[in-house]
Parts: structure tokens; sequence; C-alpha cells
């Protein structure tokens, strides 16, 4: 295989990821752009969606490098079991951490916004909206990035070409559907909605 060949390869199995990955990121500005009640509503919230983004794709990128890695080495096999702890531990490790991050990306937001004299939602709405959205999205990511992986390995297809622009595309859907989610079921327990 010459390098022309290498590389033809890798874009034929990378365009279609990243075409999806455009698509998706254009999705998510229109539900971010139909937010604008939530966002009046929770001041400090649109500080917040960018760290929260950010934290879907670096955990969960991190998942999905984990386990592709584990079936290049044939440490798991490419099917969803129970019974597979390494890959009950991956999944799990990345929704702690997913969750760990977006409270203190909300503790972070809060401090800011306080430090420099902006006007900013109470912080326990903030953490219970960031830990919401975390969980959901979480849940989504987790089960996304597990079934795509197996499916592109089964399909002889590398994991690692598929994990980055698929990350990045649910990562931020997921990510702003279920911050509208959150946010709208926060909203309604405090009673503002």
């Amino acid at each position: 295989m010459t390098v022309r060949d290498a590389a033809r390869d890798a874009y034929r199995e990378a365009l279609p990821a990243l075409a999806a990955s455009l698509v998706g990121g254009l999705f998510a500005g229109v539900v971010l752009s139909g937010m604008r009640a939530e966002l009046r509503a929770v001041p400090g919230l649109l500080v917040l969606v960018p760290a929260l983004l950010a934290t879907r794709g670096n955990v969960y990128g991190s998942l999905g490098a984990r386990i592709s890695t584990a079936l290049h080495q044939g440490l798991i096999e490419p099917r969803i079991r129970g019974g597979d702890e390494r890959l009950r531990a991956a999944v799990a490790a990345a929704l702690a951490n997913g969750l760990l991050v977006s409270s203190f990306a909300a503790i972070a937001a809060f401090a800011i916004l306080t430090v420099f004299g902006g006007s900013v939602a109470p912080l326990p709405v903030l953490v219970a909206t960031a830990l919401l959205s975390g969980l959901l999205s979480g849940i989504a990511l987790a089960g996304v990035v597990v079934t795509a992986v197996f499916a592109g390995y089964r399909r002889g297809r590398d994991p690692d070409t598929l994990v980055g622009p698929l990350v990045t595309t649910t990562g931020d859907l997921f990510g702003m559907l279920f911050l509208l989610v959150a946010v709208r079921l926060v909203l309604f327990v405090v009673g503002v909605i």
C-alpha cells in the first residue's frame, strides 16, 4: 500500500464523519439560538455552554480512544455484553469524569462571573443544570460512542478515525439538547417556569 492509497482510505473513512459533524454542529447552534428565554432566566448559562460542550468532547473522546485501543489490543470483544468488566469500568469512569468536570465548570463560571461583577444565577441552579445535562448527555454519548466504535470495528473501519468527528457531533448535539432539557427542568423545580 502506497502513501497515496493510505491517504485516500483515510479520507474516505473520515469525510462522511466530518460532514455529519458539520451538520450536527449547525443543528446545535440552532438549538442554542432557540434558548433565548432560558439564557435570560439563568444568567451565566451562556458562559457555561462552551465549557460543557468541550467537556463532552474531551471526556467521551477519551472513552472512544480507550475502547478503540482495547479493541486493537484484543482486550475486549466488539460486542456489548453485561459481563465485560473493562467496558463497564471505562463507561463508568467517563460518566463520573463528565459529572465531576460539569460541576467544576458550573462552580468556576459562578466564581468568575461573581468576581467580575457579572449577572449570575444562584450556584445551585448552575450546578444542578450542569449535572443534569452532564448525566443525560453522558448516558446518550456513552451509548453512541460504544455502539459506533464497535460497529465500525466490525465493519473493518479504524475506530480512531470515527471517534473524533463522532464525539464532536454527538457531543454538541446531545450537549445542547440535554442542556435545554436540564435548564427547563431546573427552572420548573425552582418555580421559574
